[in-house]
C-alpha cells in the first residue's frame, strides 16, 4: 500500500546549498557518505545561521521515486529513479549543479519481481576519475562516462553471479579503491563481495560465501595497511582490498532476518555496527596487527524493548566516547562507545 501510494507522487531533486553562494568553492560529494565515505563534511565556512526561515531552492528537476541519495562531482548532480510505465525501468540522471539543466539520462528495463519496497534504486552513484558507477536494485551494474552518459561497460550481476536476492534488493553503494570497483551483491560461489577492474569491468577477485546485506563497504587504515571492511548478512569481515584475502572476521548472524543497513562507523580504532533486530556491536581494531577484538554486542529482547541501539536505515554518529543514533522506531539514543 505504501509503495503504491509513493509511486503516484512526484519527486523533486533540488540543490539548496547553492544559495549559500559557495558553489564554486564547495567540496564535491562524489559518493555515498561523502569524499571519504565517512559522513563528514570538511568544507570551510559552514553557515551558522540562515538569512530567513527557509532555504529557497535555486532549481528543481522532476524525477521518479527512489531511495538513491544524490551525489555531486565536477559541477554535476547524479541521481537514479524508477518508472513503471510503459514498462518497468530504472533510470540514471545527470543534472547541471548550477542550473538544474538535464545533462544526460539513461534507462534500462528492470523488473523487480519479488523484491520488496519497489519505489526505486537504493544505492548512490559513485563518481571517480570521470566515470560514474551505478548498481541497481536488481543487480544491474553500469559504468558511464560521467560527463556524457556513454555506457563504458555493464553487467547483469543477478544473472552472471546467480545472486541470492535480498528481500529488498541490492542497496550497498559501489566503492572505488585504487583501480578496483568493489560491490556487495551476495552472488553464488563465494561472490558476496566482488571486485572489478574499474576501467574494463573485468572481474579481479571474489570473496565470502555470505548472504548480502544492505550495508555499504568502507576502507580503513589498520597496521599500516588498507583494509576493506564489509558487513555482510552473516559477519563483519576485514579483507585485503587488492586481493580479497580475509584478514579477520567477527560473526554477526541474524536471529530473524538480515536487516543490516547502516554503514559501519570507525572512531579511534572502534568499529561500530547496528542492526534493526540484532542491536549494536563494537569491534576494537588492533592498530598493530590485522586483528580485531569484540568489545561488546548488545541487543534487547526485541527491537522495541531494548537499552541498546537498533538502527534501521540511518547511520549513527560517534563523537568522543559516545554513539548517537536513531533507534528502529524513531527514538534518538546515546550509547557509551566503550561499554
Amino acid at each position: 500500500m505504501e509503495n503504491r501510494m509513493f509511486l503516484r507522487t512526484r519527486v523533486w531533486v533540488g540543490i539548496g546549498f547553492v544559495l549559500w553562494g559557495a558553489m564554486a568553492l564547495a567540496d564535491d560529494w562524489p559518493q555515498w557518505r561523502g569524499p571519504q565515505r565517512d559522513g563528514v563534511w570538511r568544507e570551510d565556512g559552514i553557515v551558522e545561521r540562515f538569512s530567513g526561515p527557509r532555504l529557497e531552492p535555486l532549481w528543481r528537476a522532476e524525477v521518479g521515486p527512489g531511495y538513491c541519495g544524490p551525489t555531486v562531482a565536477d559541477g554535476r548532480v547524479y541521481v537514479a529513479d524508477r518508472v513503471e510505465t510503459p514498462t518497468e525501468r530504472e533510470r540514471v540522471h545527470c543534472f547541471d549543479a548550477a542550473t538544474g539543466a538535464r545533462v544526460w539520462s539513461y534507462d534500462y528495463e528492470c523488473r523487480y519481481g519479488s523484491i520488496g519496497y519497489t519505489a526505486g534504486p537504493r544505492a548512490s552513484i559513485t563518481i571517480h576519475d570521470g566515470r560514474a558507477y551505478f548498481l541497481g536494485t536488481a543487480g544491474h551494474l553500469h559504468c558511464f562516462d560521467a560527463a556524457t552518459g556513454e555506457v563504458l561497460w555493464r553487467k547483469d550481476a543477478r544473472a552472471e553471479y546467480k545472486i541470492a536476492m535480498p528481500i529488498w534488493g541490492i542497496a550497498a553503494a559501489p566503492l572505488v579503491e585504487g583501480e578496483l570497483l568493489i560491490v556487495q551483491i551476495g552472488g553464488a560461489d563465494d561472490a558476496c563481495i566482488v571486485a572489478f577492474d574499474r576501467i574494463s569491468g573485468r572481474e579481479r577477485w571474489r570473496a565470502l560465501g555470505d548472504r548480502a546485506s544492505y550495508s555499504a563497504p568502507i576502507v580503513i587504515e589498520q597496521a599500516g595497511r588498507r583494509v576493506l571492511v564489509c558487513w555482510t548478512g552473516d559477519r563483519v569481515a576485514g579483507l585485503d582490498p587488492l586481493t580479497g584475502k580475509l584478514h579477520w572476521q567477527e560473526p554477526f548472524v541474524p536471529t530473524r532476518m538480515v536487516i543490516n543497513i547502516a554503514t559501519p562507523v570507525l572512531s579511534d580504532n572502534h568499529l561500530f555496527v547496528s542492526s534493526f533486530y540484532d542491536g549494536s556491536m563494537v569491534l576494537k581494531i588492533d592498530p598493530n596487527t590485522l586483528a580485531v577484538e569484540k568489545l561488546w554486542h548488545r541487543r534487547g529482547s526485541s527491537e522495541q524493548s531494548t537499552e541498546s541501539l537498533h538502527c534501521c536505515i540511518s547511520t549513527p554518529v560517534i563523537l568522543g566516547d559516545y554513539v548517537y543514533g536513531i533507534d528502529s522506531f524513531g527514538e534518538l539514543r546515546c550509547l557509551d562507545l566503550k561499554t
